[in-house]
């Protein structure tokens, strides 16, 4: 009976220590996954904010990046 009191208290110690590596690499996971959005969302203020620096300055500039980057009705077929 005491054999057994240990094993289930020594198998209670390595579960908690296999919970704490498992969250330790999912809480950094998570931690990078907010730091790649955080860095798109910025990245998507910036260029949307130059794009439209370009719209207004220089139309004709706006209009071949638009053609460029989504094509005419020709080249989408």
């Amino acid at each position: 009976m005491l054999k057994t009191i240990f094993m289930t208290g020594l198998m209670v110690i390595l579960g908690m220590i296999a919970l704490g590596l498992v969250f330790s690499i999912f809480g950094t996971l998570i931690g990078v996954t907010f730091w790649l959005l955080g860095f798109a969302i910025k990245a998507l203020i910036v260029g949307g904010v130059a794009y439209l620096a370009i719209r207004v300055f220089a139309p004709d500039t706006a209009r071949r990046l638009r053609e460029r980057w989504s094509g005419t009705s020709i080249n989408r077929y």
